[in-house]
């Protein structure tokens, strides 16, 4: 399988748990199948995924089980970006070990580095797997399109960029301009711009993966020339979602687990901790936009 030209809409996974916190592998299943049925062009562990509260053990759970379940019928991505180079170097390892098709990697933001420290960290992890790598640039190193392009030409093996530093929009504009066909150009941060960013030359979106459907359907009209009929359907699906999740810190994850859950794709909501703490009104107002998209909830299983 190859993931040099993959284009359009890559879900990152949650991770579903139990109410004590183990993963619930059964949920991970389901929730695999949704997508892959819904028609995704591949599917990510990452942020979303919360997996910088996993345990390694559980990293490698992870990725061991997603590669397994999802068998080939789509790219599995994994991120492997870390505070070190040998730690990013190792995880990286694990998860092409473990079968993953390619590597989203964000720079080293523990404490700002300068530029060619960032090279030589990418520098390092390409030549130590040969699967493609996805530069991630997030809002605590940004990757501006000069880097990126730097970063392309002394790694081969990196074909894509998923942009999601502000302003977001510009920055996908920007970095399209700037890359060209060098790299593949995608939107982040949860799709809430997949749209614009869609208009402004990204080729697709890593979007939570509550709502793939409705996702492949604002791609799929866009790429007809329908944007009145995107928008139609963006603002239908996503906008009571946008407006809960952006309110503050990590309430997207309570979001769309409840979502999921509401659903009966996966079994609990649960979220690890430490997580924000979901006040009475914030409560009620993700039960009044759960009850417009899935008006009556389905039991887990059913």
């Amino acid at each position: 399988m190859t993931t040099a030209r993959i284009e359009g809409i890559v879900p990152i996974l949650v991770t579903p748990f139990f109410d004590d916190g183990r993963i619930d592998e059964e949920s991970l299943a389901r929730l695999i199948e949704y997508n892959i049925a819904a028609g995704i062009q591949g599917l990510g562990v990452a942020i979303g995924s919360e997996v910088f509260k996993l345990t390694e053990a559980e990293r490698r759970q992870m990725t061991n089980a997603v590669v397994r379940l999802v068998n080939g019928r789509v790219p599995v991505i994994i991120n492997t970006g870390a505070t070190g180079t040998d730690i990013a170097v190792h995880y990286a390892r694990l998860a092409v070990d473990a079968g993953a098709d390619a590597l989203m990697i964000m720079p080293p933001s523990f404490f700002a580095v300068g530029a060619q420290e960032i090279v030589d960290y990418y520098k390092a992890i390409s030549a130590a797997v040969s699967v493609p790598l996805i530069l991630q640039d997030i809002p605590q190193a940004p990757i501006s399109p000069a880097l990126a392009l730097r970063i392309a030409d002394e790694c081969p093996t990196v074909t894509h960029i998923k942009v999601e530093t502000l302003p977001l929009t510009q920055k996908v504009a920007d970095m399209a301009a700037a890359v060209g066909d060098r790299l593949v150009v995608f939107g982040g941060a949860g799709g809430g711009y997949f749209i614009e960013e869609l208009r402004r030359g990204a080729r697709g979106t890593m979007p939570f993966c509550s709502q793939p459907t409705e996702f492949l359907a604002v791609w799929n009209k866009m790429n007809d020339g329908d944007i009145a009929g995107a928008r139609a359907v963006f603002d239908e699906a996503f906008t009571g979602i946008n407006r809960l999740s952006n309110q503050n810190a990590d309430l997207f994850f309570h979001v769309h687990k409840q979502l999921l859950f509401r659903m009966g794709i996966i079994r609990t909501p649960t979220v690890r901790s430490p997580s924000i703490p979901l006040d009475p009104i914030t409560r009620a107002e993700i039960d009044e936009v759960m009850e417009k998209l899935v008006p009556e909830p389905v039991p887990f299983g059913a």
